[in-house]
């Protein structure tokens, strides 16, 4: 843990703007919760009739269940985070904020993935494999998936900022690593 062992030094952990990154860390969890809420919403029920090639809803497709099941987890975290970070005794392990929004972070960067691909199929298809485009024939069904993958996506942007801020907030605990005048000199040389 981080020591004062010299009186003059500066102690730059004091001069830090503490309660603005609380702030901005509160304020993009509790940002998540609608963003993560309108995804599952215009995911669940987005649905479309089509006379030809009959109906298409979200539970035909794998990636959109995975991310509606990514967007309910992190909503769901992104409460209890901010719950938690008001209680004195969870701020104290910034180790299980960075360890959590890690995780949250990654999860929905896969599922924002698969949801892409598929609308870029949907969108363009694939000659080589004979699939044709479908938003022709599917257009508000694809309007509303882009939407909900634009949503989902500033969702993930304020995870990880929040990761970089639960980062900061570790990694800042420790001591930089000691470096000895022979080796600087060693360096310049």
């Amino acid at each position: 843990m981080r020591e004062n062992l010299d009186e003059n030094a500066p102690n730059f952990t004091s001069n830090l703007p503490v309660p603005a990154l609380k702030l901005l860390d509160c304020s993009l969890r509790v940002s998540v919760i609608p963003l993560s809420i309108a995804t599952i919403w215009l995911t669940v029920t987005n649905k479309q009739d089509n006379i030809s090639y009959g109906k298409l809803e979200f539970s035909n497709f794998m990636g959109l269940k995975y991310m509606v099941c990514i967007s309910t987890i992190s909503a769901a975290y992104a409460f209890l985070a901010t719950m938690a970070s008001w209680i004195r005794c969870l701020v104290t392990k910034a180790w299980l904020f960075f360890v959590s929004d890690q995780i949250v972070a990654y999860l929905m960067l896969t599922s924002g993935a698969a949801v892409m691909e598929m609308l870029s199929l949907a969108f363009n298809g694939d000659r080589t494999v004979s699939w044709s485009e479908a938003c022709s024939s599917y257009g508000r069904f694809c309007s509303r998936m882009k939407v909900a993958l634009v949503l989902h996506a500033l969702a993930l942007c304020s995870f990880i900022v929040l990761a970089v801020i639960s980062a900061y907030r570790v990694f800042s605990m420790f001591e930089p690593p000691a470096v000895s005048h022979k080796e600087v000199d060693e360096e310049r040389t």
